[in-house]
């Protein structure tokens, strides 16, 4: 009998014959681990607990303490999804159903729409298998004959899957219960049995492959946890996002609009929105001065041979508009600032001296995003980077990258956003034909963004083949206020563009030597961060970026003179003010400006007039008693000058 040898995490040994499976090697070590078991880790790779182990493994048991088997148990969940599909609706053809980082979908073709009433039969289908504990089952099938059987019954999607992921004999047939079976390379949980709490959430349209020239299809998006509570707390948590939909509170607070007869995924401010993004604005320009960028303005179309030196026209293509034919030369939209960044740079010799040049701009720029994805101010097709470009020598590069790690966890502290996680994104050496550059050019970027985080003491968490195209990036995501993870800050170095554009400056011995560019967002853009800021802080903006900071509420008619007084008083201190001389109920005017947010609201009475005094009300704590008014600006004029979030 032939023997492996299985090392466990706690490193002993196990000689074993050749063709154990994990769920043996579980039962051997505890009946208790056995029953718990959901996947195996064999080598680094995930497996069935049925997989037959032929070489000296090492092998991890995973359970439900196992991050990496909740992805797992979700794509079973998916599998459980189509399973009840196509016992209830047995016409309807499969596509894909992943795991995904909150739960899991499936797309599926059928003619008729599911309706809400059919996302409820679907749930309790499901949960009826769940009660009858059905294996998952994998089976190597020919993978011709497999062809042939898909294709005789329309489905074409599995055929076309088969065709484009495998070119070996045979393929990986997951098999539930009497009616369903996917081509899948698995691993599964190994039982439906398993699954304890599970959603279904909502039906959408989604394009075949993600190509809105392929077939039109729906997909079904759930969720599934390891118990109910937790499940219980997603299921708050998703309610209590949808009381922060930024769509919802942008037009309740009448922030900003989308306008049909211009176009999805544009951008109109209004006025109380556009005050919010000057205040944000202002703070960010000012900042760009104090940390040595000089502000600059650049155009919204260039030729597109411009685009063809920097690359992006064969790297960004597919995101890009249509070019316009001018009288001179095709144009194109910008999908990005640093051509013109470069450009300016390139616009007289440097020396060594003059570097670093750091360049910021907010440059509006534009992105063909398909309108299956468009979403609000997060996903658009106009909006301002608060985009910034540095030049510098090789030796300054770890500096510069420090500077705008700190920048932008200033920012995060400045908003209010107290979590962040930090990942970077490099190239594995693989794909090569997403990528411009060398390994040893990559290598060397790597290493200097690795260096940088190491010396601030940061931890990220490494992403192959994530880059972007030109050169590996740092990117700093934010937690906001339910716990929910938002791309925004991103640093990203780049040896190719200067390449490209062949770029110079003078060194200490009189030769031109090519610099190093690092690119550099904070707020990703203005639009995306400001959905993010709504989103937050539930509507109730902090007193330094609220487009109203007070509302001056006279009682009756005959305080109407002393309010406006009181207002031009606030006018005077730089205080953004209204005045609500309606002649309503005072607490009518209390309410109003509750849903509006307003963090200050001074009601004035009599009393008030007499003293020269107001009666001050905050959105959250409520009544704060009567001030004189001149206490009232020194307090609020102390939280904006602060830029007091908490307030």
């Amino acid at each position: 009998m032939e023997t492996i040898q299985v090392t466990l995490p706690d490193g002993t040994h196990q000689d074993v014959a050749k063709g154990t499976t994990p769920r043996d090697i579980a039962e051997s070590i505890s009946p208790r681990l056995a029953s718990a078991a959901l996947v195996a880790k064999a080598n680094g790779e995930l497996v069935d607990l049925t997989e037959p182990l032929n070489q000296d493994t090492e092998l991890r048991i995973l359970t439900t303490r196992d991050a990496e088997a909740l992805q797992v148990y979700r794509h079973s969940s998916a599998h459980l999804l189509a399973t009840a599909v196509v016992e209830l609706y047995p016409e309807t053809k499969l596509g894909i159903g992943p795991a995904t980082e909150q739960g899991f979908y499936y797309d599926f073709e059928r003619e008729e729409p599911f309706t809400p009433r059919d996302l409820e039969k679907i749930e309790a289908k499901m949960a009826e298998i769940v009660k009858s504990d059905p294996p998952n089952q994998r089976v190597w099938r020919p993978r011709e004959e497999t062809l042939a059987e898909y294709r005789k019954i329309g489905d074409w999607m599995k055929c076309e899957l088969i065709e484009d992921k495998t070119d070996s004999d045979r393929i990986s047939i997951y098999k539930t219960g009497e009616v369903f079976n996917d081509f899948c390379r698995g691993p599964h949980i190994p039982s439906m049995g398993r699954i304890k709490a599970f959603k279904l959430l909502s039906v959408a349209g989604a394009y075949w492959k993600g190509d809105e020239k392929n077939a039109r299809l729906q997909r079904i998006y759930g969720t599934s946890f390891f118990d109910r509570k937790e499940l219980r707390q997603y299921l708050d948590r998703l309610e209590e996002a949808k009381k922060r939909d930024h769509r919802k509170l942008g037009k309740e607070l009448d922030l900003y609009s989308i306008q049909e007869s211009a176009g999805p995924g544009l951008i109109f401010w209004h006025p109380k929105g556009g005050t919010i993004r000057r205040a944000m604005e202002d703070w960010l320009r000012d900042e760009y001065v104090r940390r040595g960028y000089g502000l600059v303005y650049t155009p919204h179309v260039a030729r597109f041979e411009l685009w063809k030196t920097s690359g992006h026209a064969d790297f960004y293509s597919e995101d890009m508009f249509k070019r316009m034919e001018l009288d001179d030369a095709e144009y194109q939209l910008k999908p990005m600032n640093c051509p013109f960044h470069i450009l300016i740079y390139k616009d007289k010799l440097r020396s060594y001296r003059d570097l670093p040049v750091r360049l910021g701009e907010l440059g509006t720029v534009y992105r063909y995003e398909r309108s299956g994805v468009m979403h609000g101010l997060m996903r658009v097709r106009g909006f301002t980077q608060d985009d910034a470009h540095i030049f510098c020598t090789p030796e300054q590069v770890k500096d510069e990258i420090l500077g705008c790690i700190d920048f932008g966890l200033d920012v995060l502290k400045t908003f209010g956003f107290d979590e962040y996680v930090i990942e970077l994104s490099t190239w594995d050496g693989g794909a090569s034909g997403q990528y411009a550059g060398s390994p040893e050019e990559w290598k060397m970027a790597e290493d200097g963004l690795f260096s940088a985080l190491t010396e601030r003491g940061i931890e990220a968490k490494v992403m192959p083949n994530e880059a972007a195209f030109y050169g590996p990036k740092i990117d700093i995501k934010l937690v906001d206020a339910i716990g929910r993870p938002w791309q925004l800050s991103t640093v990203q170095f780049d040896f190719n563009l200067p390449r490209r554009f062949e770029l110079e400056y003078i060194a200490e011995d009189g030769k031109a030597h090519q610099p190093v560019m690092v690119h550099r967002a904070l707020w990703g853009s203005v639009e995306r961060f400001f959905g993010v800021l709504i989103e937050h802080y539930a509507g109730a903006f902090p007193v330094w970026l609220a487009p109203v900071q007070t509302i001056v509420l006279p009682i009756t008619d005959r305080q109407n003179e002393y309010a406006q007084q009181v207002v031009e008083r606030l006018k005077q201190a730089g205080i953004r003010v209204e005045l609500d001389e309606r002649s309503e109920k005072v607490n009518f005017k209390i309410r109003e400006a509750q849903l509006q947010k307003i963090p200050f609201m001074l009601v004035l009475g009599g009393r008030e007039a007499e003293a020269g005094a107001v009666s001050v009300r905050h959105r959250k704590d409520g009544d704060q008693g009567v001030k004189p008014l001149d206490e009232f600006v020194t307090q609020i004029r102390g939280l904006i000058d602060s830029k007091d979030c908490k307030a």
